[in-house]
């Protein structure tokens, strides 16, 4: 997903507190990444797949590059990221979504100039930002 400020409030987006959106009542949605989420299990449960594990390989904000991109976004997503999926969604509530962040180091050979930029270490391995796992 690229972040689109005339689409969607960059407090949604970061999984900041906001007002909830209900596209499918009585669930709500606080966020984007717990819409993208429920929208996956939606879809598998209409073709026989709701028993299946949903898991996020890769999510994250970039640092720099583009609109909204950031170190304070960053961190804020990434930090709320790891806070956020531990009580799962609205569809799954207490059910925590197993989820990787991207990327461990920036990457200086990727195009555009935004793909450069997800890591949470410089490639020298100096932290961007404080990252709290617990």
């Amino acid at each position: 997903y690229k972040y689109n400020a005339d689409v969607i409030s960059l407090d949604y987006a970061l999984l900041k507190p906001s007002a909830p959106i209900n596209p499918d009542p009585p669930l709500q949605y606080n966020n984007l990444f717990d819409a993208m989420v429920e929208a996956v299990h939606s879809a598998l449960e209409k073709v026989g797949g709701g028993s299946l594990e949903v898991v996020v390989t890769e999510s994250g904000w970039p640092t720099a590059g583009d609109i909204g991109a950031s170190f304070e976004n960053a961190q804020t997503y990434n930090n709320n990221l790891i806070q956020h999926v531990k009580q799962g969604t609205p569809k799954k509530p207490g059910k925590p979504t197993e989820t990787y962040l991207f990327a461990m180091f920036n990457e200086r050979g990727k195009e555009p100039e935004v793909e450069k930029n997800w890591g949470l270490f410089f490639p020298n391995k100096e932290h961007k930002y404080p990252v709290n796992f617990f």
